[in-house]
Parts: C-alpha cells; structure tokens; sequence
C-alpha cells in the first residue's frame, strides 16, 4: 500500500490544501500562550501581545495568544471528518505578571473553545513530565506558605467530532490496525509518564528549543488509538514532523502546517533510514507481546503471527513496514510518498525463520 505526507510552509488559520471532513485525526501540540518562548511568536502576529505583557496585564496577553490559536480551532472542525478524534497536548504556564505569580489555565481555555465549536470532550490525559532538579521548587522553597506546587504534567486533551465511526463488519483496515490487549491496558491509562524515545534531534537541539517537539511515542501511540490504517493524520503546529513521521509509521497518511518550513529539514534527515526503523520498531513491538504472552494460558491464535492473542479481536493485527520512501519537496511543501508491505514474514516470525512452524 502507498501512503503521503505533506507538509505546508503557511499559517494553519488557512489551511486551504485540507479539503472540509478530510480528516480522520487530529495530533498536535500548539505554542503554549504565556510560556515566554513563544511571546515573540504570538506577539509577531499581533502587537497587542506585547503591548499587554509590558503593561503587566496577564490576563488580557493570556486571551491575546488564545484568539490566534482560535482561528485554527475554527479550521480543525472544518476539515475534521464527523467521528474524527483531535488530541492536543498542552501545558498550562506558570508566570509573574506585573509583579504577580499565577498560573495560566491553557488547558481550559482550549477545551472551551474546543467545545464551543460542537466538539465532544472526551476523558483526557496527564501526561507527566518529572522535574529532577534540587532547585525545581518556586517561591520560599521549605519555608510555608509562600511555595508553590511544581508543575510537573501537561494534558492530552482528546475531543470527538459527532458520534463514533463506523465500519463494515469485519474491516480489514480496522482488525488489522487493532492493539494488544497489554497496549491497551497501558495506553488508555488516564496517567503517561514522560517517555523520550525516538526523539532523535541531537543535530538540531536549535530545532528543537524552537519547535519544542514532544517524544516520537505521544503521537505514535496516540495514532494506533484513534485511527486505522491508511486513514489522513493532521498536525497544524507540525514542527519538525515528529506527527508526520509517527503516521509513516503506522502507515497512515498525513499533512501538517508550520509558519517555519525550515524546521522540516529535520524531519528530511528522520526519514533517510526509515524503512530499517520501520522494521525494527515493529519487530521489537511483536517481540514485547511475545513476552507478555509468556506467562499467560489460553487466548487464541494470531493469524499472521506465531504467538497467541487474549481477544478474539487481536487475532488479525498485521502492521505494515515502510519498505520505500520517496521525497518530493517544493519551495513551499515538503511532500514524501511511502510504500508499505505487511509485517508478517519470517522477519517478524522467528520460529518460523527456524522451521519450529
């Protein structure tokens, strides 16, 4: 099967390439208002930003930032199709204002707009993020009761568009791309800790302060939760393509926007060797399951791999390998078209490979 990802150097407020209920899921993390890194970004777009944060008025810079992100919430219920799910990962912000200490709710501000536009909340989840520093407590450090609580978690808000979707019975796209009973334990916690694997920007750490990019396994996981195989993936904040490269993953499509094509280059060198991540990553997936099968009776028999499943529903997940990878970039777009072939031969299956079959 083949697969396309693009993405646009421009303003996700236009997103004018996504055609209306294009799109099957949403996985983003915008620019947290009220985080100093991105000040100058918000007040780029608009000077009354600044004006308010020199004048010591938090609040009125607070709802500044939030009306820009405002224009691209408005853009993601126009392309996301009905069932669609969109999961945004925010932090809120901690800051003194005009001589004030206070915390900045982004997370409610978002889910608000978020419901205003006839989205559904969902359950979310806390995405914890420990703070190992001597030094990370604020305000009188052992001494009540001028302390304060650090910061510690950021949020992956999950919304729905309109009711659940649906498929025809027995969905090949749909059984295939199911989880592991074990992944689905861990996954659908309300409780992630931070997990950093597969962030791979060491050679661009300038990106990375500037993109801020969350770790390789949010979008991934998030994507094998709410979405099947070959269905469009969009990331309006996309960064360095750490969205796109999940979805390559997971043989989903995608598209993403981003203000500065220059942090795609990153994305350029993450996919040189990623048919040979593709393979890896999945054989160390189907091996985890092996383990945890291990120790367990019963279940049933996985159809295209030589383990055994818990469900019934299990028995058909086949994930696909990304065999080759072409890039087509522009000016103004980058634009990768990959082939995928079914991750069950003797590579995956290594009992099989020993003639134990």
């Amino acid at each position: 099967m083949r697969t396309q990802h693009v993405l646009y150097a421009g303003d996700a407020a236009a997103m004018d390439a996504v055609a209306d209920e294009s799109v099957h899921l949403v996985v983003t993390s915008p620019p947290y208002p009220m985080i100093e890194l991105w000040d100058d970004l918000f007040a780029s777009r608009d000077p009354d930003v600044r004006a308010a944060l020199d004048a010591g008025d938090g609040d009125a810079a607070f709802e500044l930032m939030h009306a820009q992100l405002d224009a691209v919430w408005d853009e993601v219920d126009r392309v996301l199709a009905p069932g669609g799910m969109a999961c945004i990962n925010v932090g809120d912000a901690t800051r003194s204002i005009g001589g004030e200490f206070q915390q900045y709710p982004n997370h409610v501000r978002i889910v608000d707009a978020l419901r205003s536009r006839g989205l559904t909340p969902l359950p979310d989840v806390l995405w914890r993020k420990p703070t190992n520093s001597h030094t990370k407590f604020m305000g009188s450090g052992t001494l009540p009761p001028n302390a304060y609580v650090t910061l510690e978690h950021e949020y992956v808000l999950l919304f729905r568009k309109g009711g659940t979707r649906s498929f025809p019975p027995g969905d090949d796209r749909r059984y295939e791309s199911a989880f592991f009973w074990e992944e689905r334990n861990r996954w659908f916690s309300d409780l992630w800790e931070r997990r950093g694997e597969g962030q791979a920007l060491d050679d661009h750490e300038e990106r990375r302060d500037r993109s801020a990019a969350f770790p390789l396994d949010i979008p991934l996981r998030l994507i094998r939760m709410f979405s099947v195989r070959d269905d469009r993936v969009l990331d309006p904040f996309a960064g360095t393509g750490t969205t796109a490269l999940a979805a390559m993953h997971t043989a989903r499509n995608s598209v993403g926007y981003d203000l500065d094509a220059d942090l795609f280059e990153a994305l350029d060198d993450r996919v040189i060797d990623l048919p040979t991540a593709s393979r890896r990553r999945i054989a160390e997936r189907l091996d985890r399951h092996r383990d945890a099968m291990a120790a367990r009776d019963g279940g049933y028999e996985a159809e295209h791999y030589d383990f055994r499943v818990v469900t019934k529903r299990e028995r058909r997940i086949r994930p696909y390998a990304v065999a080759s990878v072409t890039e087509r970039s522009t000016t103004e777009s980058r634009r990768y078209v990959l082939d995928h072939r079914p991750a069950d031969g003797d590579e995956f299956n290594p009992a099989a490979a020993e003639g134990e079959l």
